[in-house]
């Protein structure tokens, strides 16, 4: 059966504390972006199913709060408890750039060669942001808990790691299709 993983990023971050689906998609956005999406469109589906199924209760807030804030039940966290000790299942890669690249053997080089430089421009930009998270992690994230800096700044340098690879991979191929000089 395949699972719905948007339920477990909204269990993940309900368990950190009651959050609507607004505060959830800020989540999302700030603290998870380098690696997870998640859209209004698969929240509030996500949250209702969740809602009926038990896993989680809108928590009473003030009353002249316009948002709703949801929590996680005795339920949910026992589901997210269960699915953070199981087996994580290979996700598939999809990139256009990649499929793009396997089939560019008939176009010009200078055309490929710009769209490796572009590809490239890209990661540089996603290590700077990701450079950027680490040190407000440092300097501390309102969202982020003492206790939970260490993971954060492991999938950081996942991250910046794999931009740098990606960066040395554009450099090595865009020199590889350069007219080779006698």
């Amino acid at each position: 059966m395949l699972k719905n993983k948007s339920m477990y990023a909204i269990l993940g971050i309900l368990s950190l504390a009651p959050s609507s689906g607004y505060d959830i998609k800020k989540y999302s956005d700030k603290v998870l972006s380098g690696f997870w999406n998640e859209n209004f469109g698969h929240i509030y589906p996500t949250l209702k199913r969740m809602l009926e199924d038990g896993m989680i209760e809108i928590v009473s807030g003030d009353k002249n709060e316009k948002k709703v804030r949801y929590g996680i039940t005795e339920k949910g966290k026992q589901e997210f408890d269960a699915w953070l000790l199981e087996e994580s299942q290979q996700q598939p890669v999809r990139s256009e750039f990649m499929l793009k690249l396997l089939f560019s053997s008939g176009q010009p080089r200078e055309n490929v060669i710009h769209m490796l430089v572009n590809y490239k421009e890209l990661h540089i930009k996603n290590k700077e942001n990701y450079l950027g998270i680490l040190k407000d992690l440092e300097e501390g994230i309102q969202e982020i808990s003492k206790e939970r800096v260490f993971f954060h700044k492991a999938i950081l340098r996942k991250g910046i790691l794999s931009s740098e690879a990606m960066i040395r991979w554009c450099d090595e191929t865009i020199e590889e299709l350069q007219p080779k000089q006698p």
